[in-house]
């Protein structure tokens, strides 16, 4: 006798939402079956993110039916999710930087009044369940002291506490190194292999093809591919995505011979910076960045790269160390300013470009002259107040160039989807000051952002170069690095650790240096 097939974990049914004249979801068929894990893939604005946040319950379908695990559900907001057994863990983590981790697990999920049997009865059940998944986090420890990796634990044990079956994940891995992003992985085939069903949201098509077992791509609202991981390839899910081939390796642009680099534009010797609690973040970094090059940063997040990008910027002045750039000399602690580096022409698009490369609730037109409103062009100092129509003019011209999608300046800047929101700031640091910048520091060009737009951003980026510009790339993805960089430079430790040509480059022994292998060798190009 056959026994019925399980009902599958989710079952949405000819979804249809409408925001205004956007098409988000148009008739959309999904099936999850129990204990798998789901790819949701598309580009930014394809309607996967509207689809997941409609099974949480935080927006209503306009039309469709949503089953759960066989059952006929209506979900008019998160807490009915939950008790469905329903649980998300969003890219910008909801968590309450002041509390601690076990408050913020029992933060609105109390199970008495009295705070200290309740505290005891939470951490006993979170360490059950920390026992069970192998997810460990310091539950004493305030969330802003935890790193990131523990935080996302922190946000699927916070899930998993409160009942899910059924667990969102979006974008989990974009802020991750890549050893928190394998923890991950691991945490992610044990919840699998206990029955938890897995919904991932992610642009980063190698994690799809690793990790799930059925992948859905959306496109314009719609699913454009459904099918098994055996049954497709990267190539193919890429296609699907953008509706036409994409190349991200660097084999096009490699096929012409690249000019050997021209003169240096920017010089940095022995730079030092040592935070507050004395910890060395940089120690005796040197490198030169030459016309028509891009020279890749590759390490682990938290290795300095950071700190060198604020240093070489003007955002933060270092300890010791001198910088040359366009004849001119700044030696700590008399350092060059942001001012004096946008008049030097060294653009900086930041590696967070919500909490650094744009102020979300402004207006699109205004995001776009942060930090060259003062501009000549802009009436800023010349006049006493700014040319807004000049502004706008700039911006829209910004988002043709730069294919930023919806072309609408007066659209607030958080409407955006994370991809166009990275063509923003870059366009901003192209075009702001009215022509091409000598050197751009770029950090972390492309993270969460879709596949199509990576294609379009690395692009732009050897565009600069080719027309006599120097790029400094740092990247958290390897991947990234080895497509874009002539010359990779590794930082382990605040510190340079090996510097390739990109023609001996490899993952492994990039991940060498990375780990602290191989004697460390001053990031700096024979004159």
């Amino acid at each position: 006798m056959m026994l019925p097939a399980a009902a599958p974990a989710v079952r949405m049914r000819g979804i249809d939402k409408r925001f205004g004249a956007v098409h988000a979801n148009n008739q959309v068929n999904l099936t999850v079956r129990s204990g798998t894990v789901h790819g949701i893939v598309g580009e930014n604005g394809a309607g996967k993110s509207t689809l997941m946040s409609i099974l949480y319950g935080f927006y209503q379908a306009d039309s469709g039916e949503i089953e759960i695990e066989g059952r006929p559900a209506r979900i008019p907001g998160s807490r009915e999710a939950i008790a469905l057994g329903i649980g998300m863990v969003h890219q910008h983590f909801m968590l309450v930087d002041t509390l601690s981790a076990l408050d913020n697990v029992m933060l609105g999920a109390e199970p008495g009044w009295r705070l200290s049997a309740a505290r005891a009865q939470v951490r006993a059940g979170l360490d059950a369940l920390m026992r069970d998944t192998g997810l460990r986090v310091d539950l004493d420890a305030l969330v802003h002291d935890l790193p990131v990796g523990e935080r996302q634990r922190l946000e699927i044990l916070k899930a998993l506490y409160r009942g899910a079956r059924i667990l969102i994940l979006d974008e989990p891995t974009a802020v991750l190194t890549p050893q928190e992003t394998e923890a991950l992985f691991v945490t992610l085939r044990q919840l699998r292999a206990r029955g938890t069903t897995i919904l991932l949201i992610t642009h980063k098509l190698k994690e799809i093809m690793a990790l799930c077992d059925a992948v859905t791509v959306m496109r314009g609202g719609r699913v454009v591919l459904d099918t098994a991981i055996a049954d497709t390839s990267i190539d193919g899910l890429a296609e699907a995505m953008v509706g036409r081939r994409v190349n991200l390796d660097r084999s096009a642009a490699a096929q012409a011979a690249q000019p050997a680099p021209g003169e240096v534009l920017l010089q940095a010797s022995g730079l030092g910076v040592t935070d507050e609690l004395g910890v060395a973040r940089l120690a005796e970094v040197s490198l030169q960045l030459r016309a028509g090059e891009i020279v890749g940063i590759a390490g682990v997040s938290g290795n300095g790269q950071s700190e060198l990008l604020d240093v070489l910027s003007g955002l933060r002045a270092p300890t010791r160390g001198d910088l040359q750039v366009a004849g001119q000399r700044f030696a700590a602690p008399r350092w060059i300013s942001t001012r004096q580096a946008r008049d030097l022409r060294i653009a900086h698009v930041p590696e967070d470009r919500h909490r650094r490369g744009l102020v979300l609730p402004f207006d699109a037109w205004e995001s776009a002259a942060l930090g060259y409103q003062d501009r000549p062009r802009y009436g800023g100092k010349l006049l006493g107040w700014l040319r807004q129509r000049v502004m706008r003019q700039d911006c829209a011209e910004m988002m043709e160039r730069y294919d930023v999608r919806p072309r609408n300046p007066a659209l607030r800047s958080s409407k955006f989807s994370g991809g166009n929101q990275q063509k923003l700031v870059l366009a901003r640091e192209a075009f702001a000051t009215g022509h091409a910048p000598q050197v751009l520091l770029v950090g972390q060009p492309t993270r969460g952002v879709d596949i199509g737009a990576i294609e379009f951003i690395h692009g732009r980026l050897r565009a600069m170069r080719d027309a006599g510009g120097a790029v400094l790339v740092v990247s958290s993805e390897l991947d990234e690095i080895l497509a874009l960089a002539d010359r990779v430079i590794v930082m382990n430790a605040g510190r340079v650790t090996g510097e390739l040509p990109i023609e001996q480059c490899s993952e492994s022994a990039l991940g060498r240096l990375m780990g602290g292998a191989g004697a460390a060798e001053p990031a700096q190009a024979a004159t």
